[in-house]
């Protein structure tokens, strides 16, 4: 499927999933049972099918560390602009997580083969499993606990999130136990899953869909949204050729550090009452804006080469 008739897609099921929830069509928990599935079933097959693939050099220390770089830069920036413009808790709770983790599972799984190939595929798995995952697991859940007031989690705590869901559990064994080159069949069945993951995931995201935001928050949103879609991809570009990573692996750290704001950090933003229009609004903008921004970093790739 070309570029233009992918995003085209995935914009037209954003629309169905936020008509269907307008319209009261579907419950207010369709957008968990749709993220389940993804969760559970295609997220684990995309993962089985490519990750075995990856042959193991020493620049995939590169992918890794790129996502952790960001992470600490993007919060650098954000605590330095919260203390700059004394920002209240929520916002700054709001920046930190979606001006540095984003939807690299969801969106970037489903859109990265075309942008950049099936190839870099399997490197994008990496920097979302090793690098943005666990970053909401640990940075993220602790940012919520500090800014929400919650209790902040146990090491154990931490851990144990990590090493039981389903795609974490799913990308260790594809490194260790699955072989590069699957059975047809099961080659066949995961491929279908692996299908269902760019509709799926677009409805969930257009189940949750929000645009509005208060006026005052307007600036807030704008530097979002420049710091996530343009700031964190070219600070990944600098550091691909800092570190010598090209081709597919530049292409996947690019495009992951490109994605609008991670929309389970945005709901997990939500249910902890820290401005959860400021991160909606975000995430709902994030994804229209990227659907313009990632074919402009895909064309800066091609010309930097």
């Amino acid at each position: 499927m070309a570029l233009v008739s992918t995003f085209a897609f995935v914009l037209a099921m954003l629309a169905l999933g936020r008509g269907l929830a307008w319209r009261a069509v579907v419950g207010p928990d369709a957008a968990h049972t749709l993220n389940q599935v993804v969760l559970y079933a295609c997220l684990p097959a995309a993962i089985l099918r490519h990750a075995p693939k990856l042959s193991f050099e020493p620049a995939l220390l590169g992918i890794v560390a790129i996502p952790w770089i960001l992470v600490l830069v993007g919060a650098l920036l954000v605590l330095g602009f919260a203390k700059w413009r004394a920002l209240g808790r929520a916002e700054t709770a709001v920046l930190l997580l979606l001006c540095t983790l984003g939807n690299t599972s969801f969106l970037g799984f489903a859109v990265i083969p075309v942008l950049a190939g099936e190839a870099a595929l399997p490197h994008a798995v990496l920097y979302d499993q090793l690098g943005s995952f666990l970053q909401l697991s640990s940075f993220g859940v602790i940012t919520l606990a500090v800014y929400g007031g919650d209790a902040r989690p146990s090491a154990a705590a931490l851990v144990r999130r990590v090493v039981t869901f389903p795609p974490f559990l799913t990308l260790a064994a594809a490194l260790t136990l699955v072989p590069a080159e699957l059975p047809a069949v099961v080659d066949g069945l995961l491929a279908r899953l692996e299908g269902a993951l760019l509709p799926i995931a677009a409805l969930a995201i257009g189940v949750q869909l929000r645009l509005a935001v208060p006026r005052s928050r307007i600036s807030l949103l704008m530097l979002g949204l420049v710091t996530k879609l343009v700031l964190m991809p070219a600070l990944a570009l600098a550091l691909c050729l800092a570190l010598g990573l090209s081709g597919d692996m530049r292409a996947a750290a690019v495009f992951e550090a490109g994605m609008p704001g991670m929309i389970t950090a945005a709901a997990l933003l939500g249910s902890a009452k820290l401005a959860g229009d400021l991160a909606a609004a975000l995430v709902g903008y994030g994804i229209v804006v990227a659907m313009l921004t990632l074919p402009l970093w895909k064309w800066l790739l091609a010309v930097v080469g």
